[in-house]
Order: C-alpha cells, then sequence, then structure tokens
C-alpha cells in the first residue's frame, strides 16, 4: 500500500502538480487531493491505488518498502536503467 508521503514525494521527485498526476492516473482531482491527505489513500479503492502507482511507475517512479533502503523506511526513487 502507497502513502501520502510516499505520493507526495514522487509527485515532487517529476516536479508533478496534483492536476498533473490526476491526469495521467485518470482520477479526479479531488480523488488526488484526497489520498495525499492526512487519511491517505487507505480510504481509496484498491483500482485508485493502483492507478496512481501505475502513473508514476510508468513515469519512472519506484515505490520502495520498508528494509529496502538503506535506512530502511518506505520511500520513493528513479529508476535505474540497467
Amino acid at each position: 500500500m502507497l502513502t501520502a508521503e510516499q505520493i507526495r514525494a514522487a509527485r515532487g521527485l517529476l516536479d508533478w502538480s496534483q492536476p498533473q498526476l490526476a491526469e495521467a492516473a485518470k482520477l479526479s482531482l479531488p480523488t488526488v487531493r484526497r489520498m495525499e491527505g492526512p487519511i491517505g489513500p487507505g480510504r481509496s479503492t484498491v483500482a485508485n491505488v493502483e492507478a496512481i502507482r501505475r502513473a508514476f511507475e510508468d513515469a519512472g517512479v519506484v515505490f520502495l518498502g520498508v528494509g529496502e533502503s538503506s535506512s530502511g523506511g518506505l520511500g520513493v526513487r528513479f529508476k535505474v536503467d540497467s
């Protein structure tokens, strides 16, 4: 599951506004705002969370789970091409 912080951080990496993310994910702007708010994506549908994830991943963002970085916390980064 993504967190609101990861969504905001991924937008920051790409320098995307909330409207740009909504367009890329084919979701409404209020949905994106809600997912980035205090409640986070926890009350969103699985399909909406996956739409956000897919939009970011298509743009080159990778989501890190606990233990996948040197500090061990959740995060985001750009995809490394091999």
